[in-house]
């Protein structure tokens, strides 16, 4: 049975049922690969502040993941395409497994998330575009 979002607990499982399918994504798994076998339960961790964070104001992320992504793209150019099945990863995640304010909050800020990341990332800046 579905339920709320309402403590670091129901967060860490929402992270990681994410991450389990990120993982076995062809897409996306590759772009996790180093971390995986250097530091992923760091990650998680980082990321389950990050989403505890946004959801529930803990103040306990203190990262910059736009500038992480951006030296991401740098490394591994970031597509369109790889935004939008992150997206549809993390919604169906949290479909599967939440209902409430704060599942409808998570799915609402991934999309604010992946939004702003194309934007600022993959999209050109109107001084590159040749006229």
């Amino acid at each position: 049975m579905k339920k709320e979002i309402e403590t670091p607990q129901d967060v860490e499982l929402m992270v990681r049922s994410f991450y389990d399918k990120v993982l076995k994504d062809e897409m996306l798994s590759p772009f996790f690969s180093y971390i995986v076998q250097h530091n992923w339960q760091h990650h998680l961790d980082v990321l389950n502040n990050f989403w505890n964070n946004v959801l529930f104001y803990t103040g306990g992320y203190m990262g910059n993941p736009l500038q992480t992504h951006k030296k991401m793209h740098e490394a591994r150019s970031l597509k369109e395409e790889y935004f939008n099945q992150w997206l549809h990863l993390f919604i169906s995640t949290v479909d599967e497994l939440f209902v409430g304010e704060k599942a409808e909050l998570a799915k609402q800020r991934a999309k604010s998330i992946a939004t702003v990341m194309q934007i600022k990332i993959i999209q050109p800046k109107d001084e590159d575009l040749i006229y």
